[in-house]
């Protein structure tokens, strides 16, 4: 489980050891990503060897990659920084929070989708995000930091006052979107909301009786915000430079191939994923407004930054998105 303690801790030896810790060149690489279809450019990534074909030419042969799911953010960042995995796909919160802990000492490579996400209710009495009190309950991610849960923190802001920023923080629990979607089908589920994700928002709203859409990401935030990034220890790049390069080329090649081979990138996904939806119901989720976003710039992790610092949830307020993201990616847009 992700704790202020276990981050502060490792953080803590990232900074002490030379270089950073697990600092090492390496060919096996290990990288994770949590469920959905947000993460739809890792997986061609890994159907299609991207990495690997853009290691070999930069002259680093013989590379192989491990890809490993978890359900959550918090799960990745411990993993992250006990070594487990060397690269992680996940929110810009989490990115941010870890930036932050250890000292600079974990940055963003290159984003990788930035679609909206939807908060969903089959409670006919929520309404709108004015509607939840004491006693509601919403599914996210990982409580406190995940994308959703600051997203949250940031609409409370706005409807209640700067100080009022943790309104719905007592109101959140933590369930991977594959559970959250699972509590929400069931109607004697205490878990009557769930601020979800590609594609079980989709899901949710065609499958749960009156399932309905309470708040979008795009709408609190005021712009798209990037949802997967990968993002890295400094010591691992600073011993792995041609795999953070080719990881980059990588992504640009996934976005490029999902744009213009939208439905084979669809199978890719179903058949990593073991989802059982159809590719063309998979097509409709991403007709949707929004759902075609695969920019590899980060997007809206200024605002996100801003926030956590007002709040104290990181301590270094950052001057520009740079600030936490490796020089591979500094010749992008941003914000």
């Amino acid at each position: 489980m992700f704790t202020r303690r276990n981050v502060l801790a490792l953080g803590a030896a990232l900074v002490a050891a030379p270089g950073g810790a697990f600092a090492q060149a390496k060919t096996d690489i290990a990288i994770s990503r949590q469920p959905g279809i947000l993460y739809l450019p890792t997986h061609v990534i890994e159907k299609k060897k991207l990495l690997e074909k853009h290691a070999e030419r930069l002259g680093l042969p013989g590379v192989t990659t491990k890809w490993i799911a978890f359900s959550n953010g918090g799960a990745q960042q411990d993993a992250l920084l006990s070594g487990s995995v060397d690269i992680i796909n996940t929110g810009t919160g989490p990115l941010l929070v870890l930036w932050d802990k250890t000292r600079g000492r974990v940055k963003g490579i290159c984003a990788s989708s930035a679609q909206p996400l939807l908060l969903i209710s089959r409670d006919p009495r929520i309404k709108s995000l004015a509607d939840f009190g004491e006693g509601d309950k919403i599914a996210v991610p990982t409580v406190r930091v995940s994308t959703q849960a600051i997203l949250l923190q940031l609409a409370a802001s706005q409807m209640f006052g700067p100080d009022k920023w943790n309104h719905f923080d007592a109101m959140t629990v933590q369930l991977g979107h594959p559970d959250a979607f699972v509590a929400l089908k069931n109607p004697s589920h205490e878990v009557k909301s769930h601020f979800a994700a590609p594609p079980f928002q989709a899901y949710a709203l065609k499958q749960v009786p009156g399932a309905h859409v309470v708040a979008n990401s795009a709408e609190i935030i005021g712009s798209p915000l990037s949802q997967g990034q990968f993002m890295t220890t400094t010591g691992f790049a600073e011993a792995n430079p041609k795999i953070v390069q080719a990881l980059r080329a990588a992504a640009e090649e996934a976005k490029a191939f999902v744009e213009t081979n939208t439905a084979e990138a669809l199978e890719i996904y179903r058949e990593v994923t073991g989802d059982k939806t159809s590719t063309a119901d998979l097509l409709d989720v991403l007709k949707e407004p929004g759902m075609m976003e695969w920019n590899i710039y980060p997007q809206g992790t200024m605002k996100f930054a801003t926030h956590l610092a007002k709040i104290g949830a990181i301590k270094n307020q950052p001057a520009s998105w740079k600030d936490y993201y490796l020089p591979v990616a500094h010749d992008l847009p941003g914000n």
